[in-house]
């Protein structure tokens, strides 16, 4: 019999590679399966199938948070502007990775419990941590940038993974640096 903390943990992962395998809509009955319990042994965790998405998308977010957090700290040694790239290269790479996954964070009604927002950055999100880092580079308007910064990196993922733009790395930290270069311009061009 499995534990109870481990078999909550594991209809978590067995949910997000469903999902990352193409499974853009994972059955209780079917993360059952993966797990390799009974149908009903995920309901001793879960309610419902809804529930079950809502943690799958946490734990998306967190996921997407530490890649924001190790993205950042990597690129600091170029700079703030270069760490702000940086994050915006691996918000990127992870809807690459993980795009069922990712979809079901943003786009997935039954998620929106999980979802991140401006009003949720002081809980330490992955929002937050993109936040803190436009601040260092706008003070003085960096609600507005941050949030024009996320629509690019967003929009930039959602349309690589429709593929509509290249996959490949070069055309985002093209678009990113073009965006930061102007989000620290100094002047009355600015």
């Amino acid at each position: 019999m499995t534990a109870p903390v481990a078999l909550r943990r594991s209809l978590i992962d067995h949910a997000m590679r469903l999902l990352d395998s193409g499974d853009h809509d994972p059955s209780l009955r079917a993360v059952a399966r993966a797990a390799g319990v009974s149908a009903m042994a995920p309901y001793r965790h879960f309610p419902d199938k809804a529930a079950l998405l809502g943690a799958v998308a946490a734990e998306g977010f967190a996921l997407l948070r530490e890649a924001l957090v190790a993205a950042d700290a990597n690129g600091l040694a170029g700079g703030p502007a270069q760490a702000l790239v940086e994050q915006g290269l691996a918000y990127i790479a992870f809807a690459q990775a993980h795009p069922g996954l990712f979809r079901l964070m943003f786009t997935d009604t039954i998620a929106a419990r999980a979802m991140v927002s401006p009003d949720a950055a002081a809980d330490g999100d992955a929002y937050a941590v993109l936040a803190a880092r436009v601040a260092t580079l706008c003070p003085a308007t960096a609600a507005t940038a941050t949030m024009a910064a996320w629509a690019l990196v967003h929009g930039f993922a959602m349309l690589v993974l429709d593929r509509r733009l290249p996959p490949e790395a070069e055309a985002a930290r093209a678009a990113l640096a073009l965006f930061v270069a102007g989000l620290t311009k100094k002047g009355p061009d600015a």
